[in-house]
């Protein structure tokens, strides 16, 4: 199954080059031109992630964005994307993940698979802990942790057998991912 993705962002160029990279590298995007438009679509369809740029039409547009996503039951993960990032980014706006325009395109699939890893694992512990929703900040704590690496790697198994198997695991996982 693909992990569907809503993409937000005024300037059409961005939007377009964005799509093509992620739907080049296996997601289903939809995207949105502004935030009415994008609210709209979150109501609608059921998403894996929301990426939205942080200033459209208004200043308060891509916390708009973000706001109806929180509210969205599928509670996707969600990134804001901006070229004027604020220092104090704290997840204060609820978004998991702050990425700053330009971006390389490597280092943009990097942590964007980060982010829906560490948010789907958010999202079965809080199910198997009765809760419906996962709080937004623990989860983008983890994604912080994430982005700089330390939830990529996989703690060191105990057994010589069981390094294997991880070993031998781990690429396939990989490859299914991309």
């Amino acid at each position: 199954m693909k992990r569907r993705i809503l993409l937000v962002d005024d300037e059409l160029t961005i939007l377009l080059t964005l799509k093509a990279v992620l739907e080049i590298s296996g997601f289903d995007v939809e995207t949105a031109s502004s935030a009415r438009e994008a609210k709209k679509k979150i109501r609608a369809h059921d998403y894996h992630m929301v990426i939205t740029d942080m200033r459209m039409e208004s200043e308060t547009a891509g916390k708009e964005v973000v706001a109806a996503a929180r509210k969205a039951p599928c509670n996707p993960a969600v990134a804001m994307l901006t070229a004027f990032p604020e220092p104090a980014f704290e997840s204060e706006d609820g978004a998991d993940k702050m990425l700053v325009k330009p971006i390389h395109t490597t280092d943009l699939l990097r942590q964007l698979e980060a982010l829906l890893v560490t948010h789907e694992d958010q999202k079965r512990k809080a199910e198997s802990a009765g809760l419906a929703v996962p709080p937004a900040r623990a989860a983008s704590k983890s994604v912080r942790k994430a982005s700089s690496g330390a939830a990529l790697r996989k703690p060191a198994p105990k057994s010589a057998s069981a390094k294997k198997t991880t070993r031998k695991a781990r690429p396939r996982k990989l490859a299914s991912a991309r």
